[in-house]
């Protein structure tokens, strides 16, 4: 496998030390491995997210005005370590509490309650919510319940506007609470991952199938099927999401890349998406294509979809301006 790397095991570390040079008006502490914002609003709620590596842009590029405050990358696929949480969350406590979010991956779960006990030790309040949006599987290698994916993105936006513009904690953290709720995703794998340590395809998967229900971690989904077409591959997806939750109204609508997917390719997913959901009577209303939540080098899509209300379609357009997402400003 051919990767632009120097040492594989200091992948994480050189690519945080590559985000520090290319966006200064983040902090990044690359010993650490924690990501701030450079200037910091007193008095506002704090949002502080972290996971593995490997789903860039997710969650350090998504540190920045009108998302999150500060995040804690671990290793490739690895939770970050309670201590790590703990330094975020301080980073990113401007005096009115901070809200966690926390994708439902037992190593993650686990970590930053235990972070959140001990920032409430030393008086920062702290009110964690957990994204759980993919409908492919009820539990899977790493998690009890469903998995934490791409809906993440939506929860960080809308979540990041309402506090930018001065919300409490409990009204950020419901509204957060609200997203996920009202949001599913669905994922479709063409090839493994490649895990830099490993140097070589996290799995199996013949030239002729893909993985339905993929997890952005490599791990297995529903089933595998035959190699479909971009409208047939779309349709499975979106029957998933769907069948869990009846597409209606106004949506705002994900179709993101794993990594390895030309962009190209993404768009002739996304019209089949929302032809999809035309002929279910419903409309997109915003929309987002590309690759924001990913699995390394994965060849493959996800989709998400939240069903919006007139004030989560507000926040979702309010400015942001982060490495990875930004409008308005």
């Amino acid at each position: 496998m051919k990767k632009l790397l120097n040492d594989p095991g200091d992948a994480v570390a050189d690519a945080l030390a590559g985000l520090a040079a290319a966006h200064p008006g983040l902090r990044v502490d690359v010993a650490e491995r924690v990501v701030y914002r450079a200037t910091m609003t007193p008095g506002k709620v704090g949002l502080v997210s972290g996971g593995g590596s490997g789903h860039e842009p997710l969650h350090a590029g998504f540190v920045g005005y009108g998302m999150l405050d500060a995040a804690c990358p671990g290793e490739v696929f690895t939770s970050p370590v309670p201590d790590q949480i703990v330094q975020a969350t301080t980073a990113g406590h401007g005096g009115a509490g901070v809200v966690h979010i926390v994708k439902n991956y037992t190593g993650d779960v686990l970590n930053f309650e235990l972070a959140a006990e001990l920032c409430a030790e030393e008086g920062v309040e702290v009110a964690s919510v957990l994204v759980d949006d993919d409908v492919a599987v009820q539990d899977s290698l790493y998690t009890a319940g469903r998995r934490g994916t791409g809906a993440t993105l939506f929860v960080e936006k809308i979540a990041g506007a309402l506090a930018e513009a001065g919300a409490p904690l409990a009204e950020v953290a419901a509204t957060a609470q609200l997203v996920n709720g009202r949001s599913r995703s669905f994922g479709v794998a063409l090839s493994s991952c490649t895990v830099p340590s490993a140097g070589k395809a996290t799995f199996d998967l013949p030239a002729d199938q893909v993985e339905l229900g993929i997890g952005i971690h490599g791990e297995p989904g529903r089933s595998r099927a035959g190699m479909g077409t971009a409208r047939e591959l779309a349709g499975l997806a979106m029957d998933a999401v769907h069948g869990d939750l009846p597409l209606e109204g106004d949506l705002l609508v994900l179709v993101n890349g794993m990594g390895g997917t030309p962009l190209l390719e993404l768009y002739v997913i996304f019209a089949e998406v929302e032809a999809y959901i035309r002929g279910k009577g419903a409309r997109v209303s915003r929309s987002l294509v590309g690759n924001y939540v990913t699995s390394l080098d994965m060849q493959g899509f996800s989709v998400s979809v939240c069903r919006l209300t007139d004030e989560l379609e507000r926040l979702w357009d309010a400015p942001v301006e982060t490495p990875g997402l930004r409008w308005g400003r």
